[in-house]
């Protein structure tokens, strides 16, 4: 409850601050460049800090047979032998989600011939598959239909995916299905963690926010498109004012934009703090973008130095005569 009031209470903000205190210039314009300032440092510094991390031996995590001889079948892309298998490996993982379509899910099912009358079941779980990847995909749509607000002329393929998204067509204005499936991707991900007590356990107040903010954000956006009406003219003077450097706070645009504009500015400026930056993560992780090429190639730790050793002959030459005193046995006699 307390991510809950937290959107709540940035909600009011936004919304008592233009309203009340007149501060459009301060969430049209000094929020969003913020938002941006503090994203690009801070991508810049976590991608730069896990490039440092130094990965000496190959730890790729995988779940198939490694290519050996050549009468063993292997599994070129859950143990890929070279960048070629490694690049389609990590293909199907960021857009298909693949590790997560094979995560399989465990319940306890009635048994009365077991032990304590129930017994372990595993099952597929396709809907936080389906769910996540739903949301992954609308979320990406969204963002590139948005950038009618931030180019002109519009880009090429800006009408041909708002065509292709509005295609079954009820009425006016035309009904976009991503921003639908979005609201209810995230509604379903939302109580997911609400239902299942396992996940409920492991959960943090972040893992709610996020959810909280991104359904803010998404209702915030189905509101201004299809209840309480916007100036899209005016909303777009001051987007492209924004990427052009020359902003300029139009008159009547609507609290309901600054609501929506500064949640959106929080999730940009809070992506680099979260669990949200996996985004980026899922590049740089070594037990993903690894061939598995162990027995292929030897890996030399290239941070290895020379240690003195002390072998057991040298040991034994030492103390001999103390050995030989206490009765025990000698390699040489």
């Amino acid at each position: 409850m307390y991510a809950l009031f937290a959107i709540i209470v940035l909600v009011l903000l936004a919304f008592l601050g233009v309203s009340a205190a007149g501060l459009q210039s301060v969430f049209g314009v000094l929020v969003p460049y913020a938002a941006v300032s503090v994203v690009l440092i801070g991508i810049a510094y976590r991608v730069l800090k896990w490039a440092a991390i130094p990965v000496p031996f190959r730890i790729t995590t995988v779940c198939g047979q490694q290519k050996s001889l050549p009468w063993i079948k292997h599994s070129p892309l859950e143990s890929p032998p070279n960048a070629l298998a490694t690049a389609g490996r990590m293909a199907l993982e960021i857009l298909a989600f693949r590790s997560l379509f094979r995560n399989t899910r465990i319940d306890l099912a009635g048994d009365p011939g077991s032990p304590g009358g129930k017994r372990i079941v595993y099952s597929q779980n396709f809907l936080l598959w389906l769910g996540a990847l739903a949301f992954h995909y609308c979320f990406l749509v969204i963002l590139l239909r948005h950038f009618r607000f931030f180019t002109e002329p519009v880009v090429f393929f800006v009408p041909w995916l708002q065509h292709l998204d509005g295609f079954f067509q009820m009425g006016a204005p035309v009904v976009y299905l991503t921003g639908l499936i979005l609201v209810a991707a995230l509604g379903y991900l939302l109580f997911r963690r609400f239902a299942n007590p396992q996940v409920r356990y492991i959960s943090l107040p972040s893992d709610y926010f996020a959810l909280f903010l991104l359904l803010g954000i998404a209702i915030s956006g189905v509101l201004m498109r299809y209840f309480i009406k916007v100036d899209v003219v005016k909303t777009k003077e001051l987007m492209m004012g924004l990427i052009g450097f020359h902003p300029a706070v139009p008159d009547g645009i609507g609290s309901i934009f600054y609501i929506h504009l500064f949640l959106v500015s929080v999730l940009v400026a809070y992506f680099p703090f979260s669990k949200l930056m996996h985004m980026a993560g899922v590049f740089l992780s070594p037990t993903r973008n690894l061939a598995n090429d162990n027995r292929a190639r030897r890996h030399v730790n290239p941070w290895d130095y020379p240690v003195e050793v002390h072998t057991y002959e040298e040991w034994e030459d030492e103390f001999r005569d103390k050995i030989k005193a206490a009765g025990m046995p000698l390699d040489k006699g």
